[in-house]
């Protein structure tokens, strides 16, 4: 190559980069429109699942907790702590709250009914059911 960069040489990098990357840009918009309906569970959404994500909402959980890797990371992630733990112990977890273990971080108690905390499973439950490309790799969140 000479060591001559002409303006013409520069314009078919630019165009060709351009062109490259546009074709690249399709091919990954196609390929997720593809795959996205194979991912999706909004069939499971139940009044009982839409309640609970208005408890999650209202009593600010992502203000410690991450949902899907979205919130704070003071506390744990809980997109998979239904298959890690359970729908009865999440409601005993809840109840038993604040421990008062010294030196250990403390969640409130929210003071939530029967029929909340059930709402609030129930979100968790539909949260561990959504196909995140086995994300977290681990298991504990």
């Amino acid at each position: 190559m000479s060591g001559i960069f002409t303006k013409s040489m520069a314009r078919n990098i630019f165009y060709g980069g351009t062109v490259f990357f546009f074709l690249l840009f399709l091919a990954l918009t196609f390929d997720t429109e593809r795959e996205l309906p194979n991912r999706d569970n909004r069939g499971a959404i139940t009044p009982q699942v839409a309640a609970g994500k208005h408890l999650w909402e209202v009593n600010n959980c992502l203000g410690c907790h991450t949902l899907l890797g979205e919130g704070a990371y003071f506390a744990p992630e809980l997109g998979n702590v239904y298959k890690r733990r359970g729908g009865d112990f999440i409601k005993g977890w809840m109840q038993a709250m604040p421990t008062g273990a010294p030196g250990r971080r403390q969640m409130p108690n929210f003071n939530l009914t029967d029929e909340e905390l059930d709402q609030l499973v129930a979100f968790l439950k539909y949260t561990s059911e959504i196909n995140t490309a086995n994300w977290p790799p681990n298991i504990e969140g």
